[in-house]
This record gives C-alpha cells, structure tokens and sequence, in this order.
C-alpha cells in the first residue's frame, strides 16, 4: 500500500465513523422499562434473575474503590520495574557497550515474553480467580526484575527481561478482569482510567529514584530495590481483596444466571468473534507505541536535547503526570458521555477518536523550538494514549461476559505485544541506519487513526458477545 492509499483508507474511515457517532449521540435514550439496550444489558437475564445495574444501588458498597486503589498501585508497581532499564539505557549503554540494536533486542525479547504472558496470564486469572492469579504474577516479575542485577551480558538481559516479561503480562488481564466484576458498567471506564493512571506514576517515580540509587549505589542495586516493591503489594492485596460476593459491603453488581453457567471458556469460542478481531486490531496496532514511549523517550531526549541523567527526572515526571490526567480524562470522558445519554458505543469511540487525533502532533517534537515544546508534545501524545487505553480496555467488558474477560485480554495483549516487538527491532535498525527519531514519530501519529477506522469498520455498533451453552451444563467443555 502506498501512502497516499494509506491517507485515503484513514480519510474513508473517518468520514465513515464521524456521522455515524455523530447521528448516535442525538438519540435520546429510551428509559421505558420495558425495553433494554442490547449493547449496554447484553443477553436477557432469566426472569427470576434479580439484577440491580443502577451505579447506586443496593448491592454497591464504596469498597469498591478501595480495589480500585489496589489496581492503581499494582499498575505503579508494574511501571517502575518496567522503566528501570530504559531510564539506565545510556548509563548500561556505555558501561556494557551495546549497540542500539542490542539494545532493540533486549526490548524484543521482553515484548515476545510479555505476549506469551498476556495470552496464558489472561487464561490463568481466568481460571485461577483475580485473588490467587494475580498474587504469583506479581511475585514472579519481582523475582525477575531483581535477577536485572546479577546479569552480565546480552544474553543475560535479555533473559532476565523475558522472565519480567513473562510476569506482568499478568496484571493487566487481571485489572480489567476485576474491574469487570467489581463494577457497573457506567462506572468501568473511569475505573479503568483511574487504575491505568497507576503506570504513569510509575513511570514518574522511577526517573526520580533510580538515578538517585543509580548514582549513589551503582545500576544494580537499581533493580534490587525497585523489585522489592511487589511483595508489600502483594501482601495488601492479599489482606483486602475477596470476590466481590465474600466483601463485607458486597461491592456487586448482580450477574445474570447465564453468566454464572458459562464455566470456562475456551479460546476458540472467543476466536469466532468480530468483536475479539476489532479489540486485538487495535491493540497490535497502538500497544507498540507506547512501549516506544516507555523505553525510548529517556534516549530522545539525551540524543536530541542532551537531557543527563541527573536531569531526567522533571522532564519524564511532566510526560507521565499529563499521562496521568489522559488516563482518567479519556475514561471520565466517555462516561460523562454515557450520563448524557450517549450509547456506549458512541460515547466510547468518541472519546477514542478525540485521543487518536490528540497523537498526531508528536510529528512535530523531533523539531522542536526547545526542549520543554518537545516534552509538552510528547506528553500530550502520551495523555492521548492512555485515554485511548482507558476505553479500549473498557470495550471488554462492554462486549464480552466476565468469565471471558481475562481470556480476551490476554489475547488482544499479546497481540500489543507482539507488535512492540517488532517496533523494537524496528526503531533499533532506524536509529543504526538514519540516526533520526522523525520516521519513528511519523508512524506513532498516525496509528491511533488507522485504528479507530479499523475497530468501528469490523464493529460498528459494538453488539454484546452471547457466549451462552445450548446444554446449560455451566461445566468446562
């Protein structure tokens, strides 16, 4: 495809996907309680199934934000092991001598482990409940982010960052899992928002602490201190999380009897669905560029700026804390939308499309007057994506029941995945081959999109996912 196609398929899309959310969002809502709206209730609940969907009903307790607080500081957690190596690229750069495709190799291989996790750590929180599931992924990427220090070479990195890989591929399936099970659907955006926010915290912590304990102690004990952190965490964990029927306040809502009786699901009951192509799409096509964000951004900044590691902190803090309020402003955006009587399915692609054009100006950063234009401009894009990410996450739940929530997670993440893998190959051999960060902007502002038109193309109105057995046996098959 040339670019001009490129160019034709994204203005196709677009004048597509504008009118239609357009015409959707000027439909006023039918509150008659006779009729249900399939995209928002999915399949119809047995008549003598209760089910309370009102974000203050009977059955929500405030315990649910506490959760929700847990998810934030996993994701912080999750954040700071991840960034250690990219904050450390120059320092390990020189000292060890690798090149920049050594070091796209160690990305890589953490983004091929990270697949494999997404897409077995999904089926495991699955069948394992987010409680236990979630407790041994966060031990293991402890473990491994600690192993940083004893690594000499390549090889020994790259293995380390596998096994990192392989651990927090874990965390985000089980967020949204509990996310969907712990809250209504007018409130998961803003949820997800709010515990998504925690990666960028992460992200602001680390390049203030670690060149501290970098300068102070060497970059081994960079990874030995940060890969304590998981453990407290999850003892917390272990302490306050419960299913949400074991919680003292009950912090549910009511699943309906043909939820119940799914029982497992497998694989390829989920592969048959458009809806799981449109949320694995867009995920293999936007994940990568966050990751470039993640473990390249301290690199552009020090080649382009001649940013130091003593003065990385406040640029990367200004980056994350926009990030942050994207996070929760594209989730609380697209509720606010769902207040007002949006469907879910135009108020989630409005705030998806709002955020893909929030990107397009990072084209301009690589030119940049001075150093803090270029960090506002990476930081919007980064605000945009996690606004994206908020909503995308939320498709989920809106489409699919919570039994297979884990499972669709981990396959669209490993397909994020899988696609930051080869963005790390690929920026290495840009950077060894032109020395420019402008080819890999180019391609990050357009992305978000070519996604968008993709996802409203293949599900245009965001139809529930019935996963209903015909023999209602709610055994494994």
């Amino acid at each position: 495809m040339t670019s001009a196609d490129g160019v034709w398929v994204v203005g196709s899309g677009i004048r597509q996907l504008i009118p239609c959310v357009t015409s959707m969002s000027h439909h006023s809502p039918d509150r008659s309680p006779a009729r249900r709206d399939p995209l928002q209730q999915g399949p119809p609940a047995p008549k003598d199934t209760p089910i309370d969907r009102s974000p203050t009903g009977p059955q929500l307790g405030s315990f649910r934000w506490v959760i929700c607080a847990l998810l934030f500081f996993a994701a912080a957690v999750n954040y700071v092991d991840r960034q250690v190596i990219g904050i450390l690229k120059p320092t390990l750069q020189g000292e060890l001598h690798w090149s920049e495709v050594d070091y796209g190799n160690i990305i890589a291989a953490f983004q091929f482990a990270y697949a494999l996790g997404y897409l077995f750590m999904g089926r495991a929180m699955d069948w394992l409940g987010s409680r236990r599931g979630f407790s041994l992924a966060v031990v293991f990427w402890s473990l491994a982010e600690m192993a940083h220090a004893v690594a000499r070479s390549v090889t020994g990195f790259s293995i380390a960052r596998a096994a990192l890989g392989l651990g927090e591929g874990g965390s985000f399936p089980a967020s949204v899992k509990t996310v969907a099970e712990w809250f209504p659907e007018k409130e998961r955006a803003l949820a997800t928002g709010i515990f998504n926010a925690g990666t960028n915290v992460g992200a602001v912590v680390a390049p203030l602490t670690v060149p501290w304990i970098t300068i102070h102690y060497g970059w081994r004990w960079a990874f030995l201190i940060t890969g304590t952190l998981g453990f407290g965490w999850v003892a917390l964990w272990l302490i306050f999380h419960r299913s949400p029927e074991q919680s003292p306040t009950r912090s549910i809502v009511i699943q309906t009897q043909a939820q119940q009786s799914l029982g497992r699901i497998r694989w390829v009951e989920l592969l048959v669905h458009k809806q799981l192509w449109a949320i694995t799409i867009g995920k293999f096509l936007t994940d990568p560029v966050w990751f470039l964000y993640l473990f390249w951004i301290p690199d552009f900044l020090h080649k382009t700026r001649g940013v130091t590691l003593l003065n990385l902190g406040l640029p990367m803090v200004v980056i994350y804390v926009a990030a942050d309020f994207g996070s929760v402003g594209g989730g609380w955006l697209s509720g606010a939308l769902l207040q007002r009587g949006w469907s879910v399915n135009a108020a989630r692609k409005t705030a998806m499309l709002t955020c893909a054009c929030g990107v397009v100006p990072i084209l301009l950063a690589v030119h940049a007057s001075s150093l803090w234009m270029a960090v506002g401009l990476v930081g919007l894009a980064a605000a945009c994506h996690q606004g994206w990410s908020a909503n995308m996450y939320t498709l989920v739940s809106d489409m699919f029941p919570q039994q297979a929530v884990g499972s669709v997670v981990g396959i669209s993440g490993m397909a994020g995945s899988i696609g930051g893998m080869l963005i790390a190959e690929g920026v290495g051999y840009i950077l060894q081959g032109t020395g420019s960060y402008y080819p890999i902007f180019a391609i990050a502002a357009c992305t978000y999109l070519v996604a968008i038109c993709v996802i409203h193309l293949i599900v245009p109105d965001l139809q529930g996912v019935s996963l209903e057995r015909p023999d209602e046996s709610g055994r494994a098959e």
